[in-house]
């Protein structure tokens, strides 16, 4: 990981942790453990594809107290939870399109002030542009086939310089072409939209044909 880890982020024994940001609550039945006096929680890499990426060394990681982030695809606000531990006094726009995990996530939301869930589709981004500016951060896990056209559309509201994380879904998008083919198809769609690729890394064994792209927004 490239530069100095962000302040509530450490690791036991090879595994994340993120120091809890309500003391004595689990999100989701990770286990709680004292570090250093301070109350932290599991970050499970068979739930979060953005704990797997660590696991899995990746060298991107953007994240600080005051980071302005949009995320899509939240769902029920497991790996939210843990980025709005790490993100204490910035803010993140949490999209979630599904019902019943929305409610979840409003619920988490309702603990957690950093965190800002909006019901909508990724591939409308009318609903919920005018409340994110210009985001530091954007990270996507959506399982839909145009997943790439939907971090592309949505990458107007990450700010020039900002760093985006696509969760790469390969068998939503073609299940008849191998992942590492279709990785690389994503690839040469965000290197001709204009971003620079910081990272690739695929998430196995933790997420089967899945990899993790990050990169850097440059116009």
């Amino acid at each position: 990981m490239n530069g100095d880890k962000p302040d509530g982020l450490k690791f036991v024994d090879g595994q994340p942790y993120t120091r809890n940001l309500v003391a004595g609550i689990s999100v989701y039945g990770e286990s709680l453990k004292k570090i250093s006096g301070e109350e932290y929680r599991f970050w499970d890499a068979k739930r979060s594809k953005l704990a797997a990426y660590l696991k899995r060394r990746g060298k991107v990681f953007p994240f600080d107290a005051d980071t302005n982030l949009l995320y899509l695809g939240a769902a029920s606000g497991t790996t939210v939870s843990h980025l709005s531990d790490l993100i204490i006094h910035g803010k993140i726009l949490a999209v979630e399109m599904s019902r019943i995990p929305f409610t979840k996530l409003l619920g988490l939301s309702e603990q957690r002030k950093n965190i800002i869930p909006v019901q909508a589709d990724a591939n409308q981004t009318g609903s919920y542009k005018f409340l994110v500016g210009q985001a530091d951060v954007m990270y996507q896990d959506i399982a839909q086939k145009n997943q790439t056209e939907i971090f592309i559309r949505n990458s107007e509201m990450l700010k020039k310089g900002g760093t985006g994380f696509l969760a790469v879904k390969a068998r939503c998008i073609d299940v008849s072409q191998a992942p590492e083919k279709i990785y690389g198809q994503c690839i040469d769609e965000l290197e001709e939209a204009g971003f620079i690729i910081l990272d690739k890394k695929d998430l196995g064994p933790y997420e089967k044909d899945h990899a993790m792209l990050v990169v850097e927004k440059v116009s």
